[in-house]
């Protein structure tokens, strides 16, 4: 198996395992006002493997040329920057119970997946065009988080279990 195999395969598990613990669902989150355009819970698991999925094989289809360019280091570098700036949020929102905190911190995410699109293009075309669900799901989910904030502000208050 090659590196960047092992690498993609390796990340989207730690994302995807790492994103689910961290994610525990709790009554206060069903209590909170949504919008009504919220997808339904059971499609966040999905979206997610797809997204993880997709760009894992971007990082296999960039790693080549990355490497040849002598830029395979940045390129990793991304990565884990994204991985870090993504398993933030979860923690934050569920476990801090602190929508509003997320909030923050999402700009970091967007912009971690921004860099790998836009930088992505120079390696491979396809592996760049292979993130865009990626920011097309966190800007969707940033308006999501922003609207949950405002429907049910302030935050801050003791929290109950």
């Amino acid at each position: 198996m090659t590196f960047q195999l092992t690498f993609a395969i390796v990340w989207a598990i730690i994302l995807a395992i790492g994103g689910g613990l961290l994610t525990k669902i709790e009554q206060w989150y069903f209590d909170l006002n949504k919008p009504s355009w919220q997808p339904p819970d059971w499609l966040f698991g999905p979206a997610w493997t797809t997204i993880f999925l997709l760009s894992g094989w971007a990082f296999v289809r960039s790693y080549p040329a990355a490497e040849a360019a002598g830029e395979a280091s940045f390129l990793i570098t991304l990565y884990v920057i994204n991985g870090i700036a993504n398993f933030v949020w979860s923690p934050v929102f569920f476990t801090l119970r602190r929508p509003d905190w997320a909030l923050w911190e999402v700009p970091f995410l967007w912009l971690s997946v921004l860099a790998l699109t836009v930088f992505l293009r120079q390696w491979d075309v396809l592996a760049s065009w292979l993130i865009v669900p990626y920011l097309v799901w966190v800007s969707f989910a940033t308006i999501l988080n922003w609207k949950i904030v405002q429907l049910n502000k302030p935050f801050g208050g003791p929290v109950n279990t």
